[in-house]
């Protein structure tokens, strides 16, 4: 399949016996213009672009501005990107969602969203309380799932979901009890909502497991699984750690005394947490490719690696950057801090460990962030 149709316009009609000057020189032009569309020379463009699929687009992009846009094209293997909630700085409703590219090194728009109506960040009665914004990334795609209203209500009936290969918004299927925090992790394709609050409290929702596959073609439903023992974990909004088939979630944030709980996908059945994992829980938790578990001690800005063997965190380093860590991501080798510093990447893959600070649009803040496929060009 060719990579880019070049659209030549019709020739002008000629007498018979005489071709213009002028005319002589559009064709030269047309052909160089072709000349400079072709992605290897002597070759098809389809097996062209089967030859570069395997080259570092950050190489294609500075070497060429045809290889440039074929990176960018639909039929080219979409590589990585950043995807962030953007609010400004002390707004109470204010959201936008950005994507940035890591070979441009540039931000853009996500295309227009449904309304989120009546969607609070911050509260004007509770001045240090920040309102979660609960989102998730599975199957490719970014998913909101809990947000709260001016009110102190769920602001999400179902999840709101955004295609990056496509550039589309579409809904999921509702939530037979919509809430305003949750615990919220995926595996694979599956989404997971646990505990968390309604408009109001019930023990009956505090205590509840539901999962819902992402790739399920028609609208679906969200599918219960086995009850938590209390409601201890819906005192806030929460990750629920997506590791070796299990889900691992604490009842609550940052570096106080904490309830642990283990989810075991096989056997749909709830464990006590590790007490090693427990201890070491003192901060965002992210699991890179589901297998490997990383923490952000979010008063120290230490990160460490969880070793299962030895139930027991390994320190990998310590960086001012990472202090106050309020989320965490791991993917392909690398982790995503948002922290009161900002967006920092940390590539786990090179030692020492190397710190990226990711400079944000002017005026924003992030609220969360997320690594899915970049959108082509036109979205």
């Amino acid at each position: 399949m060719d990579v880019f149709v070049v659209e030549i316009p019709n020739a002008p009609q000629h007498h018979p016996h005489f071709q213009s000057e002028s005319s002589s020189t559009n064709t030269k032009r047309k052909k160089q213009h072709q000349r400079q569309h072709v992605l290897i020379p002597g070759l098809p463009d389809h097996i062209a672009q089967s030859c570069l699929s395997s080259v570092d687009p950050s190489l294609l992009f500075s070497i060429s501005h045809t290889w440039r846009r074929l990176i960018y094209s639909p039929s080219f293997p979409p590589f990585f990107s950043l995807y962030a909630i953007l609010s400004a700085p002390k707004s109470h409703t204010y959201i936008e969602f950005h994507t940035f590219d890591p070979i441009s090194h540039t931000w853009r728009l996500l295309p227009p969203h449904p309304p989120l109506h009546h969607l609070l960040l911050r509260h004007p009665s509770f001045l240090s309380r920040s309102l979660s914004v609960q989102s998730v990334s599975a199957a490719d795609r970014l998913i909101l799932v809990a947000a709260t209203t001016h009110n102190l209500s769920p602001a999400l009936p179902r999840p709101l979901i955004f295609h990056p290969l496509s550039g589309t918004w579409s809904f999921g299927p509702t939530l037979a009890t919509p809430r305003r925090w949750c615990a919220l992790g995926a595996l694979g394709p599956t989404v997971y909502v646990a505990s968390g609050i309604g408009a109001h409290f019930s023990i009956h929702v505090a205590r509840s497991l539901e999962k819902w596959d992402v790739r399920n073609p028609n609208p679906g439903v969200w599918e219960k699984k086995t009850y938590l023992k209390d409601g201890r974990f819906s005192r806030e909004a929460i990750d629920a750690v997506g590791w070796r088939q299990k889900l691992c979630m604490v009842n609550v944030k940052g570096d106080a005394a904490k309830e642990g709980a283990v989810y075991d996908v096989v056997e749909d059945a709830w464990k006590d947490m590790p007490e090693g994992m427990l201890y070491g829980w003192r901060g965002p938790v992210a699991a890179m490719e589901e297998e490997i578990m990383y923490v952000v001690d979010e008063a120290k800005g230490v990160l460490r690696r969880y070793i299962a063997e030895e139930d027991s965190w390994e320190e990998i380093l310590e960086n001012e950057r990472l202090k106050g860590a309020e989320q965490l991501v791991a993917q392909r080798g690398k982790l995503c801090v948002v922290s009161a510093s900002g967006i920092s990447v940390v590539d786990v893959a090179v030692a020492p460990p190397r710190i990226i600070p990711i400079l944000l649009p002017e005026g924003l803040e992030p609220v969360a962030v997320h690594v899915l496929p970049r959108m082509p060009v036109g979205h």
